[in-house]
């Protein structure tokens, strides 16, 4: 199962993108390469072999700030460009990612119900925060939508974990209105507009 992983949280300093892929990831130079012509700096980069999956795991600032990445834009461009990396040094990981039918020689045989796999929940996270956990079918642009619809309705994104598993995405994020939590029903509204969008790809970002 290809995973990756980018986590706004764990380092105050740097974006820190895992990348699992069996026991032959290999190509870290590339991977390195690739991230570096988006204006970007691997600070750091390690390799942790767990059994028969191998995890690499880099340490990403932006060249021009030295700061870590906190535009959702770049992050996206940082996840398409390691997933399209990936797709070119290991084509057997094409069919079972959703990328692979864009990026990919090979698409998915099987491809996910996009209402059966949504699922959108809001927890408690403090008094200054909440947290918003979303699981949906992957597909490119899917950071922005979602950030933009967080927007769209006045909610701050103070971090997210984006994680990408196969065909599945898997998105934390720490969020906030006007410095505190959600309330129960601003919490409701924003799991009504993510779910309505999300259950539907093809809808106007405009029209939820």
């Amino acid at each position: 199962m290809p995973v990756v992983l980018i986590d706004q949280d764990s380092d105050s300093d740097a974006t820190i993108v895992q990348l699992s892929f069996g026991d032959r990831l290999g190509a870290l130079i590339d991977t390195m390469n690739a991230l570096k012509h988006l204006g970007l700096d691997v600070a750091k980069g390690t390799v942790l072999t767990d059994g028969p999956v191998k995890q690499t795991k880099f340490f990403i600032t932006r060249l021009d700030t030295g700061r870590k990445v906190e535009d959702p834009d770049m992050l996206e461009r940082i996840r398409l460009t390691i997933i399209n990396n990936l797709l070119k040094y290991h084509p057997e990981s094409s069919e079972r990612l959703a990328m692979g039918e864009a990026f990919g020689i090979k698409a998915p045989e099987k491809k996910l119900d996009v209402d059966i796999t949504t699922h959108v929940h809001v927890k408690e996270d403090g008094p200054k925060r909440s947290l918003l956990c979303i699981e949906t079918a992957d597909r490119p642009g899917l950071l922005v939508e979602i950030i933009k619809i967080m927007a769209d309705v006045n909610i701050d994104v103070e971090s997210a974990e984006i994680d990408t598993e196969g065909l599945v995405a898997k998105d934390k994020f720490h969020v906030s209105y006007r410095g505190a939590a959600l309330t129960s029903s601003l919490s409701q509204v924003l799991v009504n507009c993510l779910r309505y969008y999300l259950r539907r790809p093809e809808t106007d970002i405009d029209s939820y």
